[in-house]
Order: structure tokens, then C-alpha cells, then sequence
């Protein structure tokens, strides 16, 4: 009787859930339509200056003539480097956080170097970067592990540095070895974490190649939104960056189920 009452509450629950999930859905839809309407009304009554501003129906012309006209290459390269530039910092950023936490001695070495790093605006290490590197798609990538390596260090060093001191404590008087720690505890008490850098990571990934194509690139949106800010499209421009919202969202979306699977 008990568990067919709660079984009822149960069905009452995931329901009351799945409606808030639709509201909360339709009320997004509403409010994006009715943004994109009011900007084409005020557009079309000349309130705003289309040439200034765009319009979602010229921002749609633009999105058609795109698409015939290589916008695919574009997305592709920006998303390349992205992958990379987001795979490779997490990479050494959660490895260089592993080093440092093994030693304490070397974490209290590099804890200033590490913050000043992480307060130093990246995009002035740009010219630096291309000399170093080259032009071209090395330097967009060095950029994204730039600007997102610093914080992974920090991120997950921390995490480390904050696991339950009694688990270890407790681990210790059966003998645990460092390594044993590290892997068995340390590292799966941190997952939440890692995930969490991995969701920031992607952000500022995307952040240090659009950075680095406005510096020096042949493609890619950000070498998209510079050609479209030089020749004074401001239509290309709105579209470009509409698509990089676009491919930020999808890229985020593909860290959110990666931690579904990973809490799984």
C-alpha cells in the first residue's frame, strides 16, 4: 500500500518536473522570437539604424550567402583549434596540477609565478606568441592553452589540495603510498572539479582562438568578424558572431554529456 502511495507521489513529481522543464523551454523560445521581432520591427522603421545594428532578416540573407561561399571551412577551423587548444590545457594543466601537488616544495616556488600569470591579460602575449610560434594556426592554438592552462593548474590544484584531510589521514595508517593516494583518492574525489574546469576550459579555449584569428588568420569566424569589421559588413559581423554563439553552446553541450558519461 506504502509503495503503491509513493509510487503515485513519485509519478506526481516527475511530472510537476517535466512541465517546469516545458515552461522554462517555452518562456526561452518566447523571449528569443520576441527579441528577434522587436529588433525587426525597429529595424524596418528606421528607430535603429540597420546598417549599424543588422537585422535578423539581412542577418538570415547573410547566413544563406555563407553557406555557399566556404562558411563550413570557417566553422571548422575555429572549431579545430578550439579541440586542440582545449584538449592539450586541460592535458597539461591537470598534469603540471598532479606535479605540484606531489611536491610541496614546488607548489610554494611557482604560486607567484602561477597568479601573476593568471592576472596577466593573455592577448598581450599575442605578438610575442606569433614571433615565437609563427603565424598562422600554431599561434591560435598556443593562444588557447595560454589562456586556459593557468586556470586549470589553479583549478585543480586547489581541488586537490582541499580533499577530506581525514579520508587521508585515515588512508595514511593503512600505509597508503603517495601514488596509491593520488589515484584512489585524490583524483576521484576531484572529479566534480575537473568537470567543472573542463566547463570553464571550453569557454576560454573558444576566448584565446577567436583572440588569436583576430591577430593573424586566413580563416575561421574570428578572421570572419575582423574582415566583416575592416570592409564595414556590419551584416557579416552580427552573423558571425550569432554562429559563434551557436558553436560555444554545442561545444558546452558536448562537455555536459562527457560528464553524464563520466558520472555514469
Amino acid at each position: 500500500m506504502k509503495s503503491s502511495k509513493l509510487s503515485i507521489e513519485r509519478k506526481k513529481y516527475l511530472k510537476k518536473e517535466k512541465t517546469k522543464k516545458f515552461l522554462v523551454f517555452i518562456t526561452q523560445i518566447l523571449i528569443l522570437v520576441g527579441f528577434l521581432g522587436v529588433w525587426e520591427i525597429l529595424a524596418n522603421t528606421k528607430v535603429i539604424d540597420s546598417f549599424i545594428t543588422s537585422q535578423p532578416s539581412r542577418i538570415w540573407s547573410t547566413f544563406f550567402n555563407l553557406t555557399s561561399n566556404d562558411l563550413m571551412r570557417h566553422v571548422k577551423v575555429t572549431v579545430y583549434e578550439t579541440i586542440v587548444g582545449f584538449g592539450l590545457g586541460t592535458i597539461l594543466g591537470v598534469g603540471i596540477a598532479i606535479i605540484l601537488w606531489w611536491s610541496k616544495f614546488l607548489a610554494k616556488v611557482s604560486e607567484p609565478f602561477l597568479v601573476v600569470l593568471n592576472s596577466l591579460p593573455k592577448v598581450a602575449l599575442g605578438p610575442i606568441i606569433i614571433i615565437w610560434v609563427g603565424s598562422g594556426m600554431p599561434a591560435i592554438i598556443v593562444m588557447a592553452i595560454a589562456i586556459s592552462l593557468i586556470v586549470t593548474i589553479l583549478e585543480m590544484l586547489n581541488g586537490y589540495l582541499k580533499t577530506d584531510k581525514e579520508i587521508i589521514r585515515m588512508a595514511r595508517t593503512f600505509n597508503c603510498t603517495k601514488l596509491q593516494l593520488l589515484t584512489k583518492i585524490i583524483i576521484p574525489a576531484n572529479i566534480g572539479t575537473f568537470i567543472n574546469s573542463l566547463k570553464v576550459n571550453i569557454g576560454l579555449s573558444l576566448v584565446g582562438v577567436i583572440s588569436g584569428e583576430f591577430l593573424v588568420s586566413k580563416a575561421g569566424l574570428g578572421y570572419l568578424i575582423v574582415y566583416g569589421g575592416q570592409v564595414f559588413k556590419l551584416d557579416l559581423v552580427m552573423t558571425s558572431v550569432i554562429i559563434l554563439g551557436i558553436v560555444a553552446g554545442i561545444m558546452y553541450g558536448g562537455v555536459i554529456l562527457l560528464e553524464r558519461f563520466i558520472r555514469k
